[in-house]
């Protein structure tokens, strides 16, 4: 098991209302958090890209940031999650280039995560007509891109973008092209993504037994895959809360006062891809936050890995047993102070991962150095 946070941009309203410059301070202290992770063991940052969502994430250019994160860290990976590939958020050879740019500028430390938009809000922003559409998008343009990488002119003519002969530049920094990923939350994305050979991403919100249909069918299919990159990147990520303090009863009253919930309305508000279970309030009524002794049971089902170190280990071994390759948490998405996240993230960095990760190799960097040795 491997682990992670997400860089969301969550900027809450309340906080907005306060302080003038909360949108810059939450910024900031984002890249404070991935500084954090790249100190502390993690192995991967996630930035996702957003629009129009108030609130939920203000967070539109992955480049942009984790151009900026990589001057700022030395180890650890940073990933898109993810780009928009439909043509009409952003042309498919500009992503090629700034993939390929990345890819220099992290020297092999990034992680090509791909989607289709998170919800109408987004996609009709964009002009395109409909959010169904987007999955045809996706589904060229996710074949197309890697083609671009290659040394011999490109050329396309399809049904949702055009290109004349050209040659797209930089090239990655090699060997190969950064790993390959995709945003899931179905069977059949699973399914999909495994026969094409992309890692995934599980965004789904519930137990982690709640997504063991979709491990299965990713695991099923991944054995044959037929890779739309240069190789497999055999990965399943899922994304949890975490908060690891010395006194687990403290871990647990914290919790239940740092918001979780709100930032749950919020993604039930405007991720309409996601089903809002009928005993939820509908926004702009709020799910209202856990007592220290619900968050007490959400950790030891799984839900969340909240608590002292030995909470946080059973958590995540509930993510191991159902086979999870990566577990992300969310450190920001919440009104902790930055000083406290980051002590919980020295915390499970010291107590926590070296129980689950041993290995100072990415798997990421495994796959593909493995596959330029055999590839020649």
């Amino acid at each position: 098991m491997e682990f992670g946070v997400f860089a969301q941009l969550f900027v809450p309203q309340f906080e907005r209302d306060q302080d003038p410059h909360a949108e810059h301070k939450r910024i900031f202290r984002n890249i404070e958090i991935a500084k954090a992770a790249d100190r502390n063991a993690f192995k991967y940052v996630w930035c996702p890209q957003h629009h129009f969502l108030d609130e939920y994430s203000h967070m539109p250019g992955p480049e942009a940031f984790l151009g900026y994160c990589a001057g700022q860290t030395e180890r650890v990976h940073l990933g898109s999650a993810i780009f928009n590939i439909t043509p009409p958020v952003n042309k498919p050879q500009r992503i090629a280039e700034n993939v390929a740019l990345l890819d220099h500028l992290t020297n092999n430390r990034f992680e090509f995560g791909t989607g289709r938009g998170s919800s109408s809000t987004e996609v009709l922003g964009f002009d395109i007509p409909s959010v169904d559409v987007t999955k045809a998008m996706w589904r060229e343009t996710i074949r197309e891109i890697p083609k671009m990488w290659k040394d011999a002119p490109y050329s396309y003519d399809g049904e949702f973008f055009r290109m004349p002969e050209r040659k797209v530049f930089p090239k990655p920094n090699g060997p190969l092209h950064p790993a390959m990923w995709v945003a899931g939350g179905s069977p059949g994305t699973f399914t999909e993504a495994g026969e094409l050979g992309l890692g995934v991403f599980c965004f789904s919100i519930g137990r982690p037994t709640d997504m063991e249909p979709l491990l299965r069918a990713y695991k099923s299919a991944i054995v044959n895959a037929t890779p739309v990159g240069d190789y497999v990147n055999d990965n399943i990520m899922g994304v949890t809360n975490m908060l690891c303090m010395e006194d687990r009863r403290k871990a647990f009253e914290v919790a239940s006062n740092m918001g979780m919930n709100y930032y749950s309305t919020l993604a039930y508000h405007w991720l309409d891809n996601v089903p809002r279970p009928k005993h939820l309030p509908e926004w702009p009524e709020k799910i209202p936050e856990p007592t220290p002794d619900q968050v007490e049971q959400l950790s030891a089902e799984g839900y969340i890995a909240v608590g002292d170190p030995d909470d946080c280990a059973r958590s995540v071994q509930r993510w191991v047993d159902l086979g999870f390759d990566q577990l992300t948490f969310s450190p920001t998405t919440n009104t902790l102070p930055t000083e406290v996240v980051i002590g919980s993230m020295e915390l499970f960095g010291r107590d926590v991962i070296p129980q689950f990760d041993n290995d100072p190799e990415h798997s990421t960097t495994r796959y593909r150095r493995e596959a330029a040795a055999e590839l020649g």
